[in-house]
């Protein structure tokens, strides 16, 4: 998956994130601006899931996007 691709559409993105992980508010998008890192983190802790299962999450929702 090409997050580079990701993060120069984050914008279009932002919407099918907030529909994966809705407890992400706006500026947890804006601030986050498409970078894997800060996504995975920002997941972490707002669900408390561990970090392992969201490198998953995040890898299966991606590769339903297309990336």
């Amino acid at each position: 998956m090409d997050w580079n691709r990701l993060e120069g559409n984050w914008k279009q993105l932002k919407g099918k994130v907030k529909e994966q992980w809705g407890r992400l508010t706006d500026d947890d998008l804006d601030r986050i601006g498409g970078k894997r890192e800060q996504l995975e983190g920002k997941i972490q802790e707002r669900y408390g899931i561990a970090k392992d299962q969201v490198r998953r999450d995040v890898d299966e929702w991606a590769n339903r996007q297309g990336w």
